[in-house]
């Protein structure tokens, strides 16, 4: 009797172990998750593209970013927010004058516009490049994604990935790698001058690679500053 009693007992507190170690162990990865997503959250929600400017450029040389002329001071990111919408659209559907507008955000339905200015305010003439690149990308999106830069007012480039059968998008230069979209350098770049920017993002539905599979898609690209040597 007394056996019998003692045995249920050591089951009776070998489930309670059991269920115990199995509740701590939901908890520990519940916890885990919400790191995660909390993680995402913090990188996605600080926008879809941004602007880095290599210290070294501000205080070595004097060189500035900024999207307001009221608030010309030394900043090393600058954050372009995330349209409300981002859905496929047709290249056709954008503005004419996406370069000629007020500096900061100026997003449209479906497209993502971000214009600003890089101001020499140094002593000394410069030469510096940027790298427009992909810092992350999660279900593909990039197959689908455009990106158009604006050199001042007019003159512009749209960047796509190559099509699925190695050949240039429609009206686009294709990235130059999987991760560098575009890389340019700028001589002589005097104390005084200013150079404006504009960059544009959007997915582009007449794109074959525009289809379910990208749904919930997201992407980051910076467009980084620094000094040629």
């Amino acid at each position: 009797m007394e056996k019998g009693i003692i045995k249920s007992a050591n089951k009776l507190h070998h489930e309670k172990k059991i269920k115990k170690i199995i509740v701590i162990s939901l908890v520990v990865i519940l916890l885990i998750l919400l790191i995660f997503y909390l993680v995402i959250g913090i990188i996605y929600n600080r926008g879809n593209v941004s602007i880095t400017l290599e210290k070294d450029l501000y205080f070595d040389n004097g060189i500035i970013i900024y999207d307001d002329t009221e608030y010309k001071v030394y900043r090393s990111e600058l954050l372009a927010p995330v349209p409300k919408t981002f859905d496929g659209m047709s290249y056709k559907w954008l503005p004419d004058n996406l370069g000629n507008v007020s500096l900061g955000s100026h997003n449209g339905d479906n497209y993502l516009a971000y214009t600003f200015l890089i101001e020499n305010r140094g002593d000394e003439a410069i030469d510096y490049k940027y790298s427009v690149v992909i810092s992350d990308v999660i279900k593909d999106v990039d197959e689908a994604v455009r990106v158009r830069i604006y050199r001042g007012d007019e003159d512009y480039t749209t960047y796509a990935k190559l099509s699925a059968t190695g050949v240039a998008e429609k009206e686009t230069v294709p990235f130059i790698d999987d991760k560098t979209i575009n890389t340019e350098e700028v001589f002589n770049f005097s104390p005084g001058d200013i150079n404006k920017y504009t960059i544009v993002m959007w997915v582009e539905g007449t794109d074959l690679e525009c289809t379910d599979n990208i749904l919930g898609g997201e992407i980051k690209v910076s467009m980084n500053f620094e000094k040629l040597d």
